[in-house]
This record gives C-alpha cells, sequence and structure tokens, in this order.
C-alpha cells in the first residue's frame, strides 16, 4: 500500500503532462491547417493579416476563430462578411474538434463536391450563405448525423434538392432561399423530424408543384417561409398539425383553392402570408382560434363574402385584406382591437360605415380602405393616439366634414382623400399640420379658403385640392412651401392675383391651377422654375401680355393658357421649347403666329384669338402684305407667274397620264419637332442609296435635311389603304407623339398621304442593339459597363410605358432590335406599331387581342394562349433582352438546338456542371463555373463584373419566369439593376 501510494502522484502527473502534450500537438495541427487555408484564399482587405504563428502561437486569438476553453482546441470558424474569396476551404474540416464553420457574405465560390464535403461530417453548423457557390446541391454523406444548422441562402445552386437532404437526424434549420434550385418541394423533408427552420424562398426556377402534404409531419417545425417558389395548388389540410408554427409565409406563389378550416390547428402561429396568390372563397372561422396571430395579409388573391367577426375579434397588429372581393360591413368590434397599428382593405366591395370607434382604442398608423363602397362620415377617433401617419380613404361615398381630431394630428405625412363627397371648411390647424408631405383631397365638396397657416406644413411636396368649392385669394403663405413639387388648385372658384412669390418655389414641377377665376398678369420672373414640366392657367380672368420668359424654362413641356384675357403678341422665345401640348386658345392676342408654331398640330391651340395671322396655316388670315411693288415689278412677277403655273399644269397633267388620268393627293405632313423642311424634299431623299434597314413593318431611310439635321425615314409596306399599315401608323402617331423620355425615340414628323404613310425618328447613329450584338459592330459593347448601362436605360424607358404613362402603355414588341442606341451609346426604345394603351383598349373591349403580336423568341409563353396583354409580356421580353446583353447569342441561336431558346438554354446551362469543375479554382471563386459557359466571350470582364453579371442574370431570370405573378414590374427591375451598378476600372 505505501509503494502504490507513493506511485499515485507520479501516475497523475505523468497523465496530466500527457493530456498536455496532446492538446498541445492538437493545437499545432490545427494551426497549420488554418494558415493552409489562408493561403487558398483572397484576403484584399487583410483580414486574416493575424493568422501569423509567429507572432501569436495560439490560434485560438486569431480573427474568427472560437476555441474551446476547457481543452484549448479550435471549436469554430467564423469568417461572415470579411470580404474573401476562393474556392470552398475545405481544409478547415481537417480540424477535427471543429463544429461549427460560417462563411457568410463573402465571395467564395466554384461547385460543393460530395467528396469534398465528406470531410466535414462532424460540423454541427455549416453557413454559407450570400456567396457565389454553383452547380448543383452536393449530396450528404450518411455520417452527417451531428448537423443541425444548414445555411445555403442567396447562391447560385441549380437543380433538384437531393434526397439526402431528407436524412439528417438533428437537423434543426435548412436555408436555401435565393438561389437557382428547378425541381419542386420534395416530400422527403418531411423526414426531418428535428427541423423547427425551414427556408425555401425566392427559387424563380423551381417546377410548379404542390406544397407537399408531409410538410405536417414537421411537428417542431417554427417557420416555414417559402414565397415565390412556383408553389400551386391548394393548401395541405395537414398544415394544421404544425402546432409550433409561429411563421408561415406561403406568398407570391399561384395557390389556388380555399384556406383549409385546419388552419385553425396552428395554436402558435404569430405571423401568416398568404398574399398574392389565387386563392378564392370564404374565410374560414377557424383563423378566429389563432390567438397569438399578430400579422395577417391575404391580400392579392380572390377571396369573397363577408370579413368574419370570429376573426375581427383576434388581437392583429397587422391586417392586410387589400385586392380581394370581400362585401359587407365590417364588425363593429374590429375597433375594440387595442393592437391594431395597420389595416389596409383597399379594392374590395366593403359597404356601410367604418367603425365607429375605430382609432380609439389602438396607436392606428397606416389606414387604407380605399376603392370600397363607404359612406357615412370618417370616424372621430382616427387619429386619437396620436399615431396616424397614413390615411387613405380615397375612391368611397364618404360624407361630413373632417374629423376634429385630425386637426391635431401632428404625427400625419400622407393623406389621400379624394374622390369622395366630403364637404365644409378645413381648419386652418390641419392645413398648417407640420408633419405631412402629400395631401390629396380633390374631387369633393370642401368649401371656404386656404388658411395661411399653410406656412407651417413645410413638408409638402404634393398638394392637391382640385375640383372642390375653394374660394378667396390664394395666401401667399403657400410661397413658404419650398419642398412643393405639384400644386393643383384647378376647378375651385379662387379669385384675385396670382402671388407673385410663387416664383421662389424652385423645385416647383406641375403647376395647374385652371378652372378658376384668377385675375391680373402672369409673374414673369420665372427663371427659378428650372424643374417646371406642366403649366395650366387656362379658364381664368388673367390680362397682360405673355411672359417671353417661359420660353427659357428648360423642361416645360405642358403650357396651356387658353379662356384667358391675355394681350399682345405671341412671344418668340415660347418656340425654344419642346412642347407636347400649346394652348393660348381663345384669348386676345394679335400679330404673326411665330415661325415654329405655324404648322398644323398647333392650330387648335392658337384658335379664337381673331387677330393672329398666318401664312401658311388654315383658320387664320394672311399676314398683311408688304408695300406694292412698282409696276415693272408687276409686268415681271405677271411673268413667272404665267411660267410657273403653266410648268405645274404640264407636270399634272403628264402625271396624269401615266398614271391613267388619277393625280395622286399631296401629302398631308404633321411635325413633332422644330425642323425646318418640307414633305418633297423627304420623299426625294427616299432612295436605294439612302436605304439603312428593313423591317416588319417597313424600309427605313437615311435622310439628311437642308437644315443639316440627320433623321430616319420609315415608309411603312402596304400603302395607305392597308388596314395593317394604318394601325401600325396609328400606334405610333398616337404612342410617340404624347410621350418624351429620354430611353425613348422621338417622332420628329409623320406624313400621310392617298398611297403611303411615312414616319420620321431622330437618327440614331449606332443602330439598334440587336445589329450591334449579332452583326459586325460588337466592338464598342466588349465592356460590359456600355452593356449595363443599355440594360438600365432600356429599363428605365419601360417603366416610363408601364408606370408614368396615364393610362400605361404596353410596347408588345420588347426585342434588340427595337433598341436603338445614339452616338453615346444611350438607348431607345422604338418602333411602337403594336403598342396599346391599357385603360383605353380594355374599356374598349381589346384587352385580349385576336392574334398573336410581338417577335419570335421574345413572347411571354402565357401570350400564345391567353392573349392577354399586360405589363408582364414586356418584362418578359425585356428579360430574354438582357440574356442576349450577357450571352451574346440571339434568342433563336442555332447552337441551342431544336425546340430551345435562350431562356431554356440559360437555365439548362445554369444546371450543368462543367467537366472537371472541381478541379478548377481561380482567383474570382468561380471554380469552373457554368457562369463561364454563358457569358459572351468577346466581353472584357474585369473580377467584380463577373460578380455584377451573376446579379443581373438572376434579375433575367426573375424577368422570365414562366409565371407572369413572378415577374417583377419594370419599376422593380430598374431597382434591382440600378444596385449592380458595374465598377469603375481603369481603361
Amino acid at each position: 500500500m505505501t509503494q502504490l501510494a507513493a506511485v499515485k502522484p507520479v501516475l497523475v502527473l505523468f497523465s496530466a503532462l500527457a493530456c498536455v502534450l496532446t492538446v498541445a500537438a492538437s493545437l499545432a495541427g490545427d494551426t497549420q491547417h488554418l494558415i493552409q487555408v489562408k493561403a487558398q484564399l483572397s484576403d484584399p482587405d487583410g483580414n486574416l493579416d493575424d493568422w501569423v504563428p509567429s507572432t501569436d502561437p495560439n490560434p485560438c486569438n486569431w480573427t474568427g476563430i472560437t476555441c474551446d476553453p476547457k481543452i484549448d482546441s479550435v471549436l469554430a470558424v467564423n469568417l461572415s462578411g470579411l470580404n474573401v474569396s476562393g474556392g470552398f476551404p475545405f481544409g478547415f474540416c481537417s480540424i477535427r474538434t471543429l463544429q461549427n464553420l460560417s462563411l457568410s457574405v463573402n465571395s467564395i465560390g466554384g461547385s460543393l463536391q460530395t467528396h469534398t464535403l465528406s470531410l466535414c461530417s462532424h460540423l454541427h453548423v455549416l453557413e454559407l450563405d450570400n456567396n457565389l457557390f454553383v452547380g448543383t446541391l452536393p449530396e450528404f454523406q450518411p455520417e452527417f448525423t451531428d448537423l443541425r444548422i444548414l445555411n445555403f441562402m442567396d447562391n447560385n445552386f441549380t437543380g433538384d434538392i437531393p434526397a439526402s437532404f431528407g436524412r439528417f437526424p438533428a437537423l434543426q434549420v435548412l436555408m436555401l432561399s435565393g438561389n437557382l434550385l428547378t425541381g419542386t418541394i420534395p416530400k422527403f423533408l418531411g423526414n426531418l423530424s428535428e427541423l423547427t427552420h425551414l427556408e425555401l424562398a425566392i427559387n424563380p426556377l423551381m417546377k410548379p408543384g404542390e406544397l407537399p402534404s408531409e410538410i405536417g409531419n414537421l411537428t417542431k417545425l417554427q417557420n416555414l417561409f417559402a414565397p415565390q417558389c412556383n408553389l400551386r395548388g391548394r393548401i395541405p389540410d395537414s398544415i394544421g398539425n404544425l402546432a409550433s408554427l409561429t411563421n408561415l409565409d406561403l406568398s407570391t406563389n399561384s395557390l389556388s383553392g380555399t384556406i383549409p378550416a385546419s388552419i385553425g390547428g396552428l395554436a402558435s402561429v404569430t405571423q401568416i402570408e398568404l398574399f398574392a396568390n389565387q386563392m378564392f372563397g370564404e374565410l374560414p372561422e377557424s383563423i378566429g382560434n389563432l390567438t397569438f396571430l399578430q400579422y395577417l395579409d391575404l391580400s392579392m388573391n380572390g377571396f369573397t363574402g363577408k370579413f368574419p367577426e370570429k376573426i375581427a375579434q383576434l388581437q392583429l397588429e397587422s391586417l392586410n385584406l387589400n385586392d380581394n372581393f370581400f362585401s359587407g360591413e365590417l364588425p363593429p368590434i374590429l375597433a375594440s382591437n387595442p393592437n391594431l397599428q395597420q389595416f389596409k382593405i383597399f379594392n374590395n366591395s366593403f359597404s356601410g360605415s367604418l367603425p365607429e370607434n375605430l382609432g380609439r382604442y389602438s396607436d392606428l398608423a397606416d389606414l387604407d380602405v380605399s376603392t370600397n363602397k363607404f359612406s357615412g362620415e370618417l370616424p372621430k377617433f382616427l387619429c386619437y393616439r396620436k399615431k396616424l401617419w397614413n390615411l387613405i380613404v380615397m375612391e368611397n361615398q364618404f360624407s361630413g366634414n373632417l374629423p376634429d381630431t385630425l386637426n391635431k394630428c401632428h404625427s400625419l405625412e400622407y393623406v389621400r382623400i379624394e374622390f369622395n363627397e366630403l364637404d365644409g371648411v378645413v381648419s386652418g390647424m390641419f392645413w398648417g399640420l407640420p408633419g405631412l408631405y402629400f395631401l390629396t383631397m380633390n374631387n369633393n365638396r370642401f368649401n371656404g379658403s386656404v388658411s395661411p397657416s399653410i406656412s407651417a406644413a413645410t413638408r409638402f411636396s404634393t398638394l392637391t385640392i382640385s375640383s372642390n368649392e375653394f374660394s378667396g385669394a390664394l395666401p401667399s403663405a403657400i410661397c413658404k412651401l419650398t419642398n412643393l413639387s405639384t400644386l393643383d388648385v384647378s376647378n375651385n372658384q379662387f379669385s384675385g392675383d396670382l402671388p407673385s412669390c410663387m416664383t421662389e418655389l424652385k423645385i416647383l414641377q406641375k403647376l395647374k391651377m385652371e378652372e378658376n377665376m384668377f385675375s391680373g398678369q402672369i409673374p414673369s420672373s420665372v427663371s427659378s422654375w428650372t424643374q417646371l414640366t406642366e403649366l395650366n392657367l387656362s379658364h381664368n380672368h388673367l390680362s397682360g401680355g405673355i411672359p417671353p420668359q417661359l420660353g427659357y424654362l428648360p423642361v416645360l413641356n405642358y403650357l396651356d393658357l387658353s379662356e384667358n384675357l391675355l394681350t399682345g403678341e405671341i412671344p418668340a422665345e415660347l418656340t425654344k421649347l419642346r412642347l407636347n401640348q400649346f394652348n393660348v386658345s381663345n384669348n386676345k392676342l394679335y400679330g404673326k403666329i411665330p415661325t415654329g408654331f405655324d404648322y398644323s398640330p398647333f392650330s387648335s391651340g392658337l384658335l379664337g384669338n381673331p387677330n393672329l395671322c398666318s401664312p401658311d396655316l388654315d383658320h387664320f388670315p394672311t399676314c398683311s402684305k408688304p408695300k406694292s411693288p412698282t409696276p415693272i415689278l408687276i409686268v415681271i412677277l405677271s411673268v413667272c407667274v404665267v411660267l410657273v403655273v403653266g410648268s405645274v399644269l404640264s407636270f399634272l397633267k403628264y402625271r396624269s397620264k401615266a398614271l391613267g388620268g388619277k393625280t395622286k393627293r399631296l401629302y398631308r405632313l404633321t411635325t413633332f419637332q422644330r425642323v425646318g423642311f418640307n414633305e418633297e424634299e423627304v420623299m426625294q431623299s427616299l432612295t436605294e442609296e439612302n436605304l439603312i434597314a428593313t423591317g416588319g413593318s417597313g424600309h427605313v431611310y437615311k435622310v439628311q435635311l437642308k437644315t443639316g439635321q440627320t433623321v430616319a425615314v420609315k415608309k411603312l409596306w402596304g400603302g395607305a389603304r392597308k388596314p395593317e399599315t394604318e394601325s401600325v401608323f396609328s400606334s405610333e402617331v398616337e404612342t410617340l407623339g404624347r410621350i418624351r423620355h429620354g430611353n425613348i425615340v422621338k417622332l420628329v414628323f409623320c406624313c400621310s398621304g392617298e398611297e403611303s404613310r411615312i414616319l420620321g425618328y431622330e437618327y440614331m447613329e449606332n443602330g439598334s442593339l440587336g445589329d450591334c450584338l449579332h452583326g459586325e459592330k460588337v466592338g464598342p459593347l466588349e465592356d460590359w459597363a456600355k452593356r449595363f448601362n443599355i440594360a438600365v436605360g432600356s429599363a428605365y424607358g419601360l417603366a416610363y410605358l408601364h408606370h408614368d404613362c396615364a393610362p400605361p402603355i404596353v410596347h408588345r414588341d420588347v426585342k434588340s432590335n427595337n433598341i436603338l442606341l445614339d452616338e453615346d451609346w444611350t438607348p431607345r426604345v422604338a418602333d411602337f406599331g403594336l403598342a396599346k394603351t391599357l385603360q383605353r383598349d380594355v374599356a374598349a373591349g381589346c384587352g385580349t387581342m385576336s392574334q398573336i403580336a410581338g417577335s419570335y423568341g421574345y413572347i411571354a409563353p402565357e401570350y400564345a394562349y391567353t392573349l392577354k396583354v399586360t405589363e408582364k409580356s414586356d418584362v418578359y421580353s425585356f428579360g430574354v433582352v438582357l440574356l442576349e446583353l450577357i450571352t451574346g447569342k440571339s434568342p433563336n441561336d442555332a447552337s441551342f438546338g431544336e425546340n430551345t431558346d435562350i431562356v431554356k438554354w440559360v437555365r439548362e446551362a445554369a444546371m450543368s456542371t462543367p467537366e472537371g469543375e472541381e478541379e478548377s479554382s481561380n482567383d474570382n471563386g468561380f471554380s469552373g463555373a457554368n457562369l463561364c459557359q454563358i457569358i459572351d466571350p468577346r466581353i472584357d470582364l474585369s473580377t467584380r463584373d463577373y460578380e455584377k453579371i451573376e446579379k443581373v442574370l438572376k434579375v433575367a431570370l426573375l424577368c422570365t419566369s414562366a409565371f407572369p405573378i413572378n415577374r417583377p414590374s419594370m419599376r422593380r427591375v430598374v431597382e434591382l439593376l440600378r444596385d449592380q451598378k458595374p465598377s469603375d476600372r481603369p481603361k
């Protein structure tokens, strides 16, 4: 016993020493692995500069390294957001104690191979989100028994979700959102019994498929996040089994059918997002059982019936039911909810009064009940809690005065109450609310005056109070609203002089004061109105002359001064303006109409001024002649006249004979820009040597006018008697004649005669994008930045047509050949022969076309069988143009093979894995990525350009989604592209 007692401390000491030596050896090995990985990664910001053993031999002190303090072994590596790049650093997985590997938000790329990942089977956490990975998702070996978190979000993975993803016994979080997966949501995900978070959102390439009923097996699931996954069919009844679910988001899909009554089984749910689907029917009252529900969004579906009182009793913070077909009255108990902050039910058929106590018991902040059938007075408690900032009740039948509580509602910022039957005097306190920046109250019955207290509302950018019964003078206090961009006081009973200080409103863009009783003179000191595009002072009692200074306003394109008492001559300075609308009719103007306005498009805007004269315009007297010539000159002139008349008669006689006795009518010329020429000059230039292009609707000629200006002239096929020609001609003139945008081609003139129709456009030096990409002029487009700018500019043009024109315009033939490029390579959308204005055409029964319009390869798939005109058809075509810019290939390139277009080819290329992928690698982190197969090899690219092109490719694939609802609007496309501006680099 004594000997054993003596030996025991020695054994303990030896054991401890052995442990220390083992740990030291382990750390030394970990250090070696870390240094090897660092050598393989690019670290431009030097975030890993402290990974130097000679400076600090303990890696536990290095950036991104976490150790187990008990045994000094590396437990976690977190390099998230450190801007490192390269291939997947599988060397980290050689550290056998490593449990967590987080490489989020970097530029690591290439593909993930199964054999590479097999080294990482001991991981608990693997986070690779927001990187540049491509190819299919890897298969995971059965050894991954401890994996709890797998995050592959926001990469470019393609293909199906592998079957091995259903065999993680401990997996709690699976995040695959923001990729290009092409399969459906597989049933085997229902095997992940420990799963609490499942995120599959925004995989626009996923095949249309149903949400599998096996999802109901995930009884521990807390977050099901699957918007924009091409889901269709019904929500399975098994959804009610998810008693632990707190967030259900299946929005922006194509789900149909009714909401299953089993949804009442989601006992823990706090948020349900089902907006932007195709669901219908009445709401199940079982939703009323969800006592923890805070956010409910069922908007943009086809739900019908009344809003159930049982659901109205819930303590919701946000309730969005807009864009459905609900009807009936709202349950009054809705107003008793103490939590309600956001309430949006616009675009339905609700009727009756709003609940009397709405806003009394909750911090109501965002209210939109517009475009329903509500009547009665507005509830007096809307701003009782002083939190209301957004109030939209337009297009109902509300009556009575504005509630007094609104007069003290300093939180109000955005108010739209137009198109109701509201009346009474508006309080001075309301006019002066300091937070208001947007107020439209037009088309009501308000009366009284605008209070001078409006000067306190200095945030105003838009103030529209037209079509009411306001009277009195417009207070000069309005000049204090220095942020005002739109002021519309038209169609009221205002009187008195125009406040001369209004010229101090330097960012004013629209000023509409027509149909009032304003008197006095138009202010002349208007030089500060550098952003003014529209000025309408018509139908007033204004007198004096037209200020010549108006002619120097740089962007003014709408000027209406008609129906006043204006005198004097029309200032020649006004001809400097590029006007879409010019109207000075029914005044007391006199003198010669200035050159520039003596064309037929302007004639209607000059009528009603009997003392105006013109040598060229019908309906106006010829200006007084100069002094009579001497007798000898009379003789000479008479002889000349006889000779000219004789020559003309001889010519007409010859032409009549040549044409079988018929004489052609002269052309009627209409100009849209200031140009000096006549129709004969144009017609004589339409020769073979001036021919520059032949399109689907006619020949295009390059015409050099005597003024030095160059124009592109299109002579339409078939002559004037052909209905198709007349349709194209009318569409071009009606569309381009009324719009102006820097990315839309300008129509200079049109010329119509008995035998033909002629259109003249601004000449574009570099031709069409299609010719440059697929012809011999691609040289200048070797720079990605130039291609990108063409994409953005074209998107701006289409967004203007869809969102800024009233009514909206659908182009219907967006393609690279219809995007023209000027000398600076600025793009212009052209060829509006198939364009349609939505509201007008739908109203006329033309929302559906009788034949397919557009060009093969660019036509959206749904158009072929629905023939329905929507903006999303243009979005699809624009997506094809983006793919052309990226690939350099035409939409139906022969290399794609039979029955394959550019959209299908790019998607298949994105799914494929190039041979030898696992061996290749480069500093860009693409590692032989299939992106290289897609990009036009003629583009001279930098490292960052690859990343930008990859993002633009995602936009293109969103635009060419098979489902119109999944395509972004053109306004959203502009935003997405604008965020991907190419990096500057040396030339």
